[in-house]
């Protein structure tokens, strides 16, 4: 049966009850699951085109709030590059992925209210699938989020609260209403269902590149689920014989708030000390994350799949915004960073998500 799981203390949890994180350590959970059998590139002919098509590999089935989500093109930059065009998702952002089986989960729970925290695009999405679901959403976002994103959450029916000070301050807020009875906290951090949505990513690429993947995935990290999303897919995909070898996961940062680049670079296991004193300010406010709660976790499987972390400069964010645009790509500021990390790459092939639309943001000033 799928369980929660913490991978700190072995703590288990129903994933029937409103349990957002382990409650003797308060860590993100894990999710105990195990994919229901093969996949293979014939079986997959005349299925629903989204990613629930991976049915075999997804904690849930038969969902009801979907809006078509997933099975985004591949399209080659150079001999080399290739992007993975998720800014063609519903709410314009890959969190779509995640926030399908959060509201899916919701729905099945029938919670008095749902609350997330987000940047952004996060928020966004949940607020959508919420409404899909006709569920009650309040997303708290922290002062000076693009007003775009604001606009985008407000539309969807959602209530939001806007948070004085730092991403680390709104998750805060967050977590504190998370402990109110009646509340889904569909936290794109703490809960795993989310990561099972965003390894979709990696199992459509798999499935258009022919049952192969690149020798390289690169994706911006801020909390990290779209890596740690990779990771699994990776795993999975290893493990049932699909692949022969697991691709190396290149990490990006925008090198204004780098923690995980650090202490990677330290040969640590866990974050280093924090300097006193707020984050410096990035163009790339998606990644902009100084304490990630998974950062133990998305250490390990950097190393485990002998990858690499990048980081880029506010300058080189600027370049690959318009970069990508002049090759006819409007790309959001957090979304261009994995090209600036690597789209001179000429060695190996390397995928790269173009993962927020430019219209949420504009053009880096």
């Amino acid at each position: 049966m799928t369980m929660y799981l913490c991978p700190r203390d072995g703590t288990r949890a129903e994933t029937t009850v409103l349990t957002w994180c382990c409650p003797v350590c308060r860590g993100p959970w894990d999710l105990d699951f195990e994919v229901a059998g093969p996949l293979s590139l014939n079986s997959l002919s005349g299925r629903v085109n989204s990613l629930w098509r991976y049915e075999e590999a997804l904690p849930l089935a038969a969902p009801t709030t979907t809006l078509g989500e997933g099975r985004t093109p591949l399209v080659p930059l150079t001999g080399t590059v290739t992007a993975k065009l998720d800014f063609l998702m519903p709410t314009l952002s890959f969190k779509d992925r995640g926030a399908v089986m959060l509201a899916e989960l919701a729905r099945r729970l029938s919670p008095e209210r749902v609350i997330a925290d987000s940047s952004g695009n996060a928020g966004t999405a949940v607020a959508a699938y919420c409404a899909r679901a006709s569920l009650p959403c309040t997303v708290y976002v922290p002062e000076g989020t693009s007003a775009k994103k604001t606009e985008q959450i407000r539309a969807h029916g959602a209530r939001l609260e806007i948070v004085p000070g730092s991403r680390e301050a709104t998750a805060l807020a967050a977590r504190t209403a998370a402990d109110t009875p009646g509340t889904f906290y569909a936290s794109h951090v703490f809960n795993p269902y989310f990561l099972h949505g965003t390894k979709t990513y990696v199992y459509e690429m798999w499935e258009d590149l022919g049952g192969r993947l690149p020798h390289a995935i690169a994706v911006p990290v801020g909390n990290g689920t779209l890596l740690l999303g990779a990771a699994l897919a990776t795993a999975e995909l290893h493990a049932q014989g699909l692949i022969d070898e697991r691709p190396a996961l290149i990490a990006v940062q925008a090198e204004a708030v780098s923690p995980l680049a650090a202490a990677f670079r330290a040969e640590a296991d866990e974050l280093l000390d924090a300097p006193a004193g707020a984050a410096a300010p990035t163009l790339a406010e998606g990644i902009a994350i100084p304490r990630p709660p998974r950062a133990r976790a998305i250490l390990a499987a950097v190393r485990e799949s002998g990858g690499t972390f990048l980081t880029v400069t506010e300058d080189q964010i600027r370049t690959a915004q318009l970069d990508l645009a002049a090759r006819g790509f409007y790309v959001e500021t957090t979304g261009v960073a994995c090209w600036a990390a690597v789209g001179g790459w000429t060695d190996r092939s390397v995928v790269v998500p173009l993962c927020g639309a430019g219209l949420k943001t504009g053009l880096a000033g």
